[in-house]
C-alpha cells in the first residue's frame, strides 16, 4: 500500500531564529512551508538569549564582526537585511526594547516577545510548524524534489533548508544532525569548535590564585591571536569568563597563550610622579584604580616585591616590572567548558559550497543551510541573532 505522502515547496529543518524568519519570508511569497522541530518548544535558544532578554541584533552589525574561513559570504546577505529591518518588525509588534552598550539591543521584558512575535509571522504567513518531531531520513529523488521519512510520516518538498543551528549547549538540543545531512549531499564542512565560551586554566598553577578572586571582574582589554576585545573579565574557580574572554575564545587555537591588561586606563607614568615619594604601600595605590580583592590576590602572586613595598621606597625597575605583570599579562588557558557552555560554534558548512547570495548548496539545486549551521560566526552582543535573521531572509527569498 503507497505510503501518504504531504507535499510542501519548502521544508525548513529546524524553528530557531534563521529557520523561522525563513519560514515567514518563504512563506510571504506564497510558499507553502513546514517547519520541523525536534525539540518541545520553538526558539529555545531565543529563549534563554541575553540572560532571557534576547539581545536580538545589533546596530553596528557588519561583516568586520563575523568569523569564517571566507570572510566575504556573509555580506551579502547583511547588506540585504540589515539591523534597521529587524528592528522595524519589532516596532511593529509593540515590542520594547533598549540599547544596553555597544550597540546592542534588548527587550525591556522578556525574549518570549520575539519568539511570539515570530510565531504570529509564521501564521500569518500559514507557515505550518511542528515541534517534537524527528527526521529519520532525507533523499533526494530523479525530479530533483527532496523525500523526508519523519515522525510525522512521509514529507516531500521542493526545496529543503538546513536550519539546526551548531553544536553549543547539548543539553537544550543540539546535535550535529546538519552537518550530517550536510556531508550526506556532499557539502564539506570546516573544523569546528566552543566560542563565545569561557576558558578553563592550569589546576596545579592557577588554581589558588582564581579560587581567591573568583567572582571578581576587571574591565580589562584581552588579545587572543592578534584580534582584542575591551570588556570585562570575570575570575572563576575553573579560569576566566566574562565579555571580553568570551569573545577572545573564538579566536584562540589550544595551547596558545592570551595576553590580558587588566589596567587599561592608568596613567602608569602619572602614577609614578605623583606617588614616587609617598609611604603608601604599593598594592593600596593600586586598589584605588582596580578592585582590591584582585590586587591582593594578583600582587601576592606576581609581584610580591613590589605589591608591599611603601610607593617611595619602590626602584623604577620594580615599578616597570609591575606595569608590565598588570598590562601584558600573558596566560595559556588548558581548554575552555567546552559546548556545553557555549554560546555559539565556530565553523560548520563549508561557504564555499554556499551561494552568498540566497544560501543554496551550488551542487545540489534546492538544498540550502543558514544560521548556525555555517561556517558563520558572530562576535557576542546580537551579531549571531543578526546572521540568522539576514540568512534566513537570504533563502527565503528564494527557496
Amino acid at each position: 500500500m503507497p505510503v501518504p505522502v504531504r507535499e510542501f515547496d519548502v521544508v525548513i529543518i529546524g524553528a530557531g531564529a534563521a529557520g523561522l524568519m525563513c519560514a515567514i519570508t518563504a512563506a510571504q511569497r506564497g510558499r507553502t512551508v513546514l517547519v520541523i522541530e525536534h525539540a518541545e518548544k520553538i526558539g529555545k535558544k531565543i529563549l534563554i538569549a541575553g540572560g532571557g532578554r534576547c539581545n536580538f541584533t545589533n546596530i553596528n552589525a557588519a561583516p568586520r564582526n563575523f568569523l569564517s574561513e571566507n570572510p566575504h559570504f556573509c555580506k551579502s546577505a547583511l547588506a540585504r537585511y540589515t539591523p534597521h529591518d529587524f528592528i522595524a518588525l519589532v516596532e511593529k509588534h509593540g515590542i520594547a526594547y533598549h540599547e544596553k552598550k555597544l550597540g546592542q539591543l534588548f527587550c525591556d521584558d522578556s525574549s518570549r516577545h520575539i519568539v511570539q512575535m515570530l510565531e504570529n509571522e509564521c501564521t500569518d504567513a500559514g507557515v505550518e510548524i511542528r515541534i517534537q518531531t524527528q527526521t529519520e531520513r532525507v533523499a533526494q529523488m530523479d525530479d530533483e524534489s527532496f523525500q523526508l521519512d519523519t515522525s510525522l510520516g512521509r514529507i516531500k518538498s521542493h526545496s529543503l533548508v538546513i536550519a539546526t543551528g551548531g553544536l553549543s549547549i547539548p543539553k537544550m538540543g543540539a546535535t550535529d544532525f546538519g552537518h550530517r545531512m550536510a556531508r550526506q549531499f556532499g557539502l564539506r564542512t570546516t573544523p569546528m569548535k566552543p566560542a563565545l565560551v569561557p576558558f578553563t586554566l592550569h589546576e596545579a598553577s592557577n588554581k589558588a590564585q582564581f579560587g581567591a578572586i573568583s567572582g571578581v571582574s576587571v574591565d580589562a582589554l584581552v588579545e587572543s591571536n592578534g584580534v582584542e576585545f575591551r570588556e570585562n573579565i570575570l575570575f572563576t574557580h575553573r579560569g576566566l569568563s566574562g565579555p571580553a574572554i568570551l569573545q577572545a575564545s573564538s579566536y584562540w587555537n589550544t595551547s596558545e597563550s592570551i595576553t590580558l591588561n587588566t589596567a587599561p586606563e592608568l596613567d602608569f607614568e602619572q602614577m609614578w610622579e605623583q606617588h614616587r615619594t609617598s609611604p603608601v604601600i604599593v598594592k593600596n595605590i593600586l586598589a584605588q584604580h582596580l578592585p582590591k580583592r584582585f590586587v591582593d590576590t594578583f600582587c601576592e602572586y606576581y609581584t610580591p616585591e613590589a605589591a608591599f613595598t611603601p610607593f617611595s621606597n619602590l626602584s623604577r625597575k620594580h615599578f616597570d616590572a609591575l606595569h608590565s605583570a598588570l598590562t601584558a599579562w600573558q596566560l595559556t588557558p588548558s581548554g575552555t567548558e567546552g559546548y556545553a557552555k557555549a554560546e555559539v560554534t565556530v565553523g560548520g558548512i563549508n561557504t564555499d559550497d554556499l551561494s552568498s547570495k540566497t544560501m543554496e548548496a551550488k551542487a545540489v539545486r534546492g538544498l540550502y543551510a543558514i544560521g548556525e549551521v555555517v561556517d558563520v560566526t558572530g562576535w557576542l552582543g546580537g551579531y549571531n541573532f543578526q546572521w540568522a535573521w539576514a540568512s534566513g531572509y537570504a533563502a527565503g527569498l528564494v527557496a
